[in-house]
């Protein structure tokens, strides 16, 4: 009956989802819904009189405002008919019922609602939030060596004089002055060869990495990737349909062998100042052997340079894009890391001959816009802020590495053992162990102990040689270092000794 649904409707949307994390719907909009979802399934059919609202009032144990409130709502959208002397009326417009999909999520049959192949690989393969480095220490991350306040004011200052111009989207590759500051930071502090013109912002690098495998290959080209591999660009090839192919990555950075070059690339994506996640840095040799392998497939490079800012022993490494000389290298990095990962401000360089291209592209793809950010973020570099800031960081985050790399002392240095690598740049180390080692085993070990570590195994492709533990520093407080890195030594140690 009419009012037996209604009723188990009615309860059903009185109790809060999530187990009272949201308060229940107003009564006369449960009755709202009760009522619709009774018409949508048939329960009341074209023309069918609805009982009067004192009976329904009486049948479901509502006041009859709260009921005429929900028939004078369902009336105003048409779903009934109010005939004066007769009854009220489910119209005629109203669908036939028609079988509902079930309430676990499960599509009805012959329906095609499954994700494409791409979707499928996407969501299910290479999972990225079990792969982004983040503080080990628990407890929220620590920002405060970002002059939060200095930075709000700037922003507040541009929006105060904004023009119009500056609240539309943009075509130009991003904020004049912006694009200006990047570019002589680069040419300065990273010796890559580049015009202001040639600089575009981005929202990061992976959109940097999107744009660049959606103008430079077609879909199923291959593209060399680094193994083990940055899960970002895992995914933005991904998402683009290119076929990776996986090159092993030693201590020298990435190595192609001979039957690698059998996979001719159409893009070579390489982290060479600080290779993610291993750390390798990529040795003088190998980057002009990658130079002249890219030559020889008329090949693409994307250089990421997503933490160079943070060189902790000897001079920066220069970029790979400051040795080419074929204009076959785009360039890319972020401000994340100096600032805070959520500004979402990255930039690309790309050489003179796409410059009208991508300027094109990215403005029909992503609609660019955040002038005014870009214009605090320009007014922050110019007045010397951004190169305090990065100084201020570089001591906070050196200070971090420090007292970690001290701290996993006793589990170094046996025959055979866990070492350090990539300690020398970033905001992450990794924790090299055996072959035999299972890091992923040890990374669940201390994730019940609230300590966040990555397994290095997990970020292969194709390699099954290659064990660790990937562990960030940057964000994490000091003292927090100091509290739990015992936690992760005893850890180590008693999987080295089961």
């Amino acid at each position: 009956m009419l009012s037996e649904f209604l009723l188990a409707e009615l309860a059903r949307l009185s109790t809060p989802p999530n187990s009272g994390a949201h308060s229940p719907l107003p009564l006369n909009r449960q009755l709202y819904e009760a009522l619709r979802r009774a018409m949508l399934d048939g329960k009341l059919g074209a023309g069918e009189r609805l009982p009067s609202s004192r009976d329904l009032a009486q049948d479901l144990a509502l006041s009859r405002n709260t009921v005429m409130a929900a028939i004078g709502q369902l009336t105003v959208e048409g779903y009934l008919v109010s005939q004066v002397g007769s009854g009220t009326f489910v119209a005629d417009s109203v669908p036939s019922a028609a079988p509902r999909r079930q309430r676990s999520g499960t599509a009805p049959p012959g329906s095609n609602r499954r994700l494409s192949v791409r979707g499928e690989a996407l969501a299910h393969s290479f999972n990225a939030s079990q792969l982004e480095v983040q503080p080990f220490t628990p407890g929220p991350a620590d920002f405060s060596a970002f002059p939060v306040a200095l930075w709000q004011r700037l922003q507040n200052k541009h929006w105060r004089h904004t023009r119009p111009d500056m609240l539309d989207y943009n075509d130009c590759g991003g904020h004049g002055p912006l694009r200006r500051a990047v570019a002589d930071y680069l040419r300065v502090f990273r010796s890559v060869q580049l015009e202001p013109d040639q600089v575009i912002i981005t929202s990061g690098t992976q959109q940097s990495l999107e744009l660049c495998a959606q103008l430079l290959a077609d879909h199923g080209d291959t593209v060399w990737v680094e193994d083990p591999a940055y899960w970002g660009a895992v995914k933005a090839f991904m998402a683009t349909g290119l076929a990776m192919h996986p090159v092993p990555v030693d201590s020298e950075g990435i190595a192609p062998q001979e039957h690698d070059h059998q996979h001719p690339p159409r893009l070579v994506y390489v982290t060479p100042s600080h290779q993610y996640p291993t750390g390798a840095v990529m040795s003088l040799a190998r980057r002009q052997a990658l130079l002249q392998a890219a030559r020889q497939h008329n090949a693409w490079v994307l250089e990421d340079d997503y933490d160079s800012e943070f060189r902790f022993s000897g001079p920066p490494v220069s970029s790979l894009q400051g040795l080419d000389v074929d204009g076959r290298v785009l360039y890319m990095g972020t401000f994340s890391k100096v600032l805070y990962p959520g500004l979402k401000l990255g930039y690309l360089v790309v050489p003179k001959a796409l410059v009208a291209a991508f300027k094109q592209a990215h403005y029909d793809l992503n609609r660019p816009g955040q002038m005014p950010l870009q214009a605090a973020l320009a007014e922050f570099i110019e007045m010397g802020h951004f190169a305090s800031a990065l100084r201020k960081a570089r001591q906070a985050y050196a200070e971090r590495r420090r007292a970690l790399v001290a701290a996993l002392q006793p589990v170094l240095g046996t025959s055979g053992g866990p070492w350090i690598a990539g300690a020398e740049q970033g905001l992450h180390l990794c924790l090299r162990l055996p072959q035999n080692a299972d890091d992923q085993a040890l990374a669940l070990q201390a994730a019940k102990v609230n300590l966040i570590v990555r397994p290095l195994s997990a970020y292969c492709l194709a390699r099954i040689d290659v064990r660790g533990l990937v562990i960030g520093y940057g964000y994490a407080p000091l003292g927090a270092i100091h509290r739990h890195s015992d936690d992760l030594v005893k850890l180590v140690r008693r999987s080295a000794n089961p």
